[in-house]
């Protein structure tokens, strides 16, 4: 609160910024509801770390498999750096899925909050995609063969199953252009699409406030 003092002295915060910065926690919360904020925070996480290996990341077909490498071995701290961006993407899965079953059990999902479970499942697709198109990032044999099988069973879809596969693809085939979109996608579609809804889900939990269940 000093730090925020200190910035309201320099900046002038409006009323507005201090309803959002000085919102009360209504006293009965309990950890079962802090699976969202941890689940943000990983997200914190997989951003500050996916920007520092993007910068060392190289979307090639010839190159992806020895930019990791070099990462490896090259990089200080380069290994660290990944795996703290690997085990962060598992917990989020994790820490996505508690909150999901949480607000379900708890009947958070109902009115008026309607909308707020709706945008919280695309949020969770976006977590599954994250995990989906950054794992051929390796460009390993693991994680080649992991994106056909994948793919394949995208393609399994009743009717648009082809088509959305081929699009994922960028072809019938998972080549170096499926590397490509599955990169756009992981640091740009799936990011500004998950910024997005995570306004409007922050954006009616402040207006509605904490569901406190049924």
């Amino acid at each position: 609160m000093r730090l925020l003092d200190y910035l309201n002295t320099r900046m002038v915060f409006t009323g507005r910024h201090r309803r959002v910065l000085d919102k009360p926690v209504p006293g009965w919360i309990n950890y079962f509801y802090c699976f969202g904020g941890m689940t943000f925070t990983l997200l914190i996480v997989q951003l500050l770390t996916g920007l520092l290996l993007s910068i060392h990341y190289t979307p090639s077909e010839t190159e992806a498999y020895k930019s990791i490498q070099r990462l490896h071995l090259s990089v200080p701290l380069g290994h660290l750096l990944r795996s703290v961006h690997h085990w962060a993407a598992n917990l989020m899965v994790v820490m996505v899925t508690l909150h999901m079953l949480r607000v379900f059990i708890t009947g958070s999902y109902k009115n008026p909050r309607e909308l707020n479970w709706i945008a919280g499942a695309v949020l969770f697709l976006m977590t599954l995609g994250f995990g989906f198109t950054g794992y051929l990032l390796p460009w390993d044999q693991k994680a080649y063969w992991a994106t056909v099988v994948g793919t394949n069973m995208l393609g399994s879809v009743p009717f648009i199953g082809p088509a959305l596969a081929a699009v994922v693809r960028g072809g019938a085939e998972v080549t170096g252009q499926t590397l490509l979109r599955f990169y756009s996608m992981h640091l740009l579609w799936f990011p500004l699409i998950t910024a997005f809804f995570l306004w409007i889900h922050f954006h009616i939990l402040r207006r509605l406030g904490i569901s406190g269940g049924m």
